[in-house]
């Protein structure tokens, strides 16, 4: 794992995720060292990511979220090259892969639906992404077995919203936990 990202974590291992300006504003008045940005378009994302980088907090981008970003490598390339952004998450193995190419830091997102979503998880033990982010966060059960199998740092998020599911994520495996709700980033 990116020991700056490792590092951050270990300072405090609630990620704020944004979606929109308000919640832009909101993260940046907490202590939170990591922001995943959800939101944003070719034309804003660059702002976005300084307003990040200006609060002196990692920024990691959700390629996948970003309107005008294809699913092509070329993406990654004008992150990299236009933005600030310290990293990237995909559900893409063709986005992790660039982005590990131009060493930016990689969160490679999985959505656990099912026994087949979970074999797929598996293969991130080969591509080696900096963490695995596994949705939702509220199967303790299915952060250890992933974390075990692949001995990768694994992230979740998604449906946590109370202090107690954060400690089960957290007691289960989990390095770090994200959320879009502000009352989670003040835990």
């Amino acid at each position: 794992m990116d020991q700056r990202l490792y590092e951050a974590l270990q300072r405090n291992p609630i990620i704020a995720a944004v979606r929109d300006d308000g919640g832009l504003e909101a993260c940046l008045r907490e202590d939170v060292q990591v922001v995943f940005v959800l939101y944003g378009d070719l034309c804003s994302i660059a702002g976005i990511i300084g307003r990040i980088k200006d609060a002196g907090k990692l920024a990691i981008v959700h390629a996948d979220l970003i309107s005008g970003l294809s699913v092509k490598e070329i993406s990654v390339d004008f992150l990299h090259r236009n933005t600030q952004a310290d990293g990237i998450i995909s559900t893409r193995v063709n986005l992790i892969q660039r982005a590990k190419e131009l060493q930016m830091m990689t969160i490679l997102r999985v959505f656990l639906i099912d026994s087949m979503a979970y074999e797929t998880a598996l293969g991130a033990k080969n591509l080696r992404p900096d963490a695995i982010d596994i949705l939702p966060g509220l199967m303790p059960g299915m952060i250890r077995k992933l974390h075990q199998a692949t001995g990768l740092p694994v992230l979740t998020g998604g449906l946590i919203t109370h202090k107690q599911e954060v400690l089960q994520a957290l007691d289960a495996g989990a390095l770090a936990i994200s959320s879009t709700a502000p009352a989670v980033w003040q835990m």
